[in-house]
């Protein structure tokens, strides 16, 4: 692949971390990190600047135990660490590949990561590292998809990528509806009006307000990563402009 291929040369991904779990349920399957970090290593190689923020939910979940009587900053704060093991363990998969990935933190976590600091981030990405940003935003009562947003600014993303479960956004839920519409395109007023399924709310306001394009793809199909850096844009794309929807 040469660069001149890709509408993006620089990319926020967002990955769930139950995207890592493959068919297990629970943890990292090693088959499903090898591939992921083929496909950003291969890219990466090609010129794509890569920043990523990967979820924690394979490894922990705070909502379910803060329904049951846990504090909720407490979960909160367990579920950014999984996030940080999510972190390493894409950084040795890549590294392994011979891509230069570099892991930056919320919080402090000693010799383990270097904490954020948006100049050296940048620095990172300029001589070609993929950035992996863990612990959230280092504050509770915020999601990984607000932190993916976030960061995505902070870098100068020309768009936030979203790996899902599902091949896009759809009008219902469509394990529940299977005849329920999936858009291929959309505006973030659209989306917010209809409380569709895309990111939570802080999430889309930011990547409205920055007018930061966001494309939600099924992960697990090979190659639509590619395709998605590439402005193919599979499954559907969130954009800033009013009205243009195809609902």
């Amino acid at each position: 692949m040469k660069q001149k291929e890709f509408m993006y040369n620089r990319v926020l991904l967002k990955l769930s971390g139950e995207a890592l779990q493959g068919q297990g349920g629970f943890g990292i399957d090693p088959q499903v990190l090898a591939r992921f970090a083929r496909e950003i290593a291969e890219l990466a190689a090609a010129g794509v600047r890569f920043g990523l923020v990967i979820g924690g939910g394979n490894l922990f979940r705070g909502a379910p135990l803060a329904r049951a009587g846990m504090d909720r900053i407490k979960a909160d704060q367990m579920g950014m660490l999984a996030t940080v093991m999510n972190a390493l363990a894409m950084q040795d998969q890549l590294r392994r590949l011979g891509c230069e990935a570099r892991v930056m933190t919320a919080f402090p976590v000693g010799t383990l990561a270097e904490p954020f600091d948006r100049d050296r981030a940048l620095r990172h990405l300029d001589r070609g590292r993929v950035m992996l940003f863990a612990g959230g935003t280092g504050n509770p009562l915020f999601t990984t998809d607000s932190a993916a947003s976030l960061r995505a600014i902070e870098i100068g993303a020309q768009v936030l990528l979203k790996g899902t479960q599902v091949d896009g956004v759809y009008a219902a839920d469509p394990k529940a509806d299977p005849n329920a519409r999936r858009y291929t395109r959309l505006s973030f007023d659209e989306a917010i009006a209809r409380r569709l399924r895309v990111m939570d709310l802080a999430a889309l306001e930011l990547c409205r307000e920055h007018r930061l394009p966001l494309q939600v793809f099924d992960i697990h199909t090979p190659g639509n990563l590619a395709r998605a850096v590439r402005g193919e844009s599979p499954g559907t794309l969130v954009v800033p402009e009013e009205g243009e929807t195809d609902a």
